[in-house]
């Protein structure tokens, strides 16, 4: 991407495009021209990298040349690289195969790493980051990362504030920077689901139902800048770091790049639409495709424009529109997850999120019609804050603790749609057992660090020094490979 400040031109003509392609997009799907849905599903990793000392190595071009995998990529930190998996079936044997296939590439990164002086670890924030380590050249070196900082420093018009507090006892946190570097600190797991258009409505509406269990339940970033802080801190840490808004906007209700979203929705057009009404754009950068001429011949458009756009309004469970060897088609992304503990950790909430999300769809009484939709927002909040110490509140049951949801309701649901996924029972009592014994146990990752630090702590050790060996720990434990709700205490 050419570095060059965007012209008033620029973003009047991106505006323009932007509209036309909705409504190319809207003459696509009336057409009935998108793809149908596929049993397959995709997923991204985004992953760390440390030195001996467990603080952060920006190696990753390095990293990334010893590998020579086009699977791997950079991502906005020089400390983070991303996995992009190949899609595999959700039925059969395919989330072993996928899991096989996470440990393998996990295997090969960690041997990159390791002819660096590097080693690379899954985990939602990383603990050993500090704010000193952003004021050296800590960006990954494609000119789009610094253009998406510059678009965001710009916006905002001043430094990135973020300002965060434990919900559980006293610890704070207050610092001002003058970049979006931060969000480097949080990595996560992003699923991708490609959904029919007709059925993309009650797929999107029941991610969002389910977001703050799956937050509960995976939480693994409870430490930032030395703080402990939220269960899922990464969720307040990518609004805050992102954030284009001034305090003067935030008090006239402006709405956050960093998206839960405001209501239930009646189809993908909804979200699109909203994303072009509501957001001004970062990243005015106009390709050369003419939609209409596509259309007219008969090609899938492009709509690269749209796509940028929407690319850089961050919801939680995002529409994504891509094409697929000439065909256009849907997919719900879904953003909420932290990365790690483990490969198995990481397939185990794959099969949660795409068991449950296909019985509430397909379930004869919607979620979203017995579901006020600040219900989700609220218990998505309270997850985060809380994990899975936290309430939830789900139609039919009221205001319950969310361990009880998750093991009484949800497993059963997600049971339900895994089999008609046409997921072997076998397999799926395989990976749902490790979510129900997060439930059972109430350790995830975000416990498992908390009790770490604490007993580090406790025998002597200062925060810093206490994160770097829980690091190193967590580290051991994660190439073992054995489930967090299994993980023991961390000796001294």
């Amino acid at each position: 991407m050419q570095r060059r400040t965007p012209t008033g031109a620029d973003r009047r003509r991106f505006r323009e495009l932007l509209h036309v392609e909705l409504e190319v997009l809207r003459g696509e799907l009336e057409a009935g021209r998108l793809a149908g849905a596929q049993a397959c599903a995709g997923i991204e990793v985004e992953l760390h990298l440390v030195d001996g000392a467990q603080q952060p190595a920006m190696v990753n071009d390095a990293v990334l040349q010893h590998l020579a995998d086009a699977r791997f990529q950079t991502e906005l930190g020089a400390f983070n690289i991303e996995l992009n998996g190949a899609p595999h079936p959700v039925g059969e044997d395919g989330l072993p195969q996928l899991q096989a296939d996470l440990a393998a590439a996990l295997a090969a990164a960690r041997g990159a790493a390791t002819r660096v002086g590097a080693q690379v670890v899954s985990i939602g924030t990383l603990p050993t980051a500090l704010p000193e380590h952003f004021r050296g050249p800590w960006r990954s070196a494609d000119p789009r990362y610094a253009a998406l900082d510059e678009a965001i420093a710009t916006a905002r018009g001043e430094d990135v504030e973020l300002r965060m507090e434990s919900p559980t006892g006293p610890e704070r946190l207050a610092v001002h920077l003058p970049t979006i570097g931060p969000e480097a600190v949080g990595t996560s797991v992003q699923l991708h689901q490609q959904v029919a258009p007709e059925e993309f409505a009650r797929r999107w509406n029941a991610a969002q139902a389910v977001a703050g269990p799956q937050v509960a339940l995976a939480a693994n970033s409870p430490f930032l800048f030395g703080r402990r802080l939220w269960a899922e801190t990464r969720i307040e840490l990518f609004t805050q770091s992102t954030d284009t808004r001034c305090a003067e906007l935030r008090n006239q209700g402006v709405r956050p790049r960093v998206f839960f979203g405001e209501r239930w929705i009646d189809g993908p057009l909804d979200l699109f639409e909203e994303d072009v009404r509501f957001f001004p754009s970062l990243l005015p950068v106009v390709g050369e495709e003419d939609p209409l001429a596509a259309v007219r011949a008969g090609r899938a458009p492009l709509l690269g424009e749209l796509r940028l756009h929407t690319g850089t309004v961050y919801r939680w469970n995002r529409a994504v529109y891509d094409v697929a060897d000439g065909t256009a088609h849907l997919r719900v992304e879904n953003r909420v997850l932290p990365a790690g503990p483990t490969p198995l950790d990481v397939v185990a909430d794959a099969a949660f999120f795409h068991g449950l999300v296909r019985a509430l769809a397909q379930a004869p009484d919607p979620v979203e019609e017995r579901m006020p939709f600040e219900a989700a927002h609220r218990t998505f909040q309270r997850c985060a804050r809380l994990g899975l110490a936290a309430s939830a509140q789900w139609p039919g049951v009221g205001e319950v603790p969310v361990d009880r949801l998750v093991l009484d309701v949800l497993l059963p649901l997600a049971d339900e749609g895994l089999g008609r996924w046409g997921v072997p029972r076998q397999v799926r009592d395989h990976y749902l057992e490790v979510v129900a014994g997060r439930a059972r146990t109430g350790r995830n990752g975000a416990t498992w660090q908390v009790a770490a630090v604490r007993d580090l702590e406790a025998a002597g050790l200062d925060r810093r020094a206490a994160l770097a060996r829980m690091l190193a720990e967590y580290l051991h434990r994660q190439q073992e490979g054995e489930p967090v709700h299994r993980w023991g205490g961390v000796g001294t």
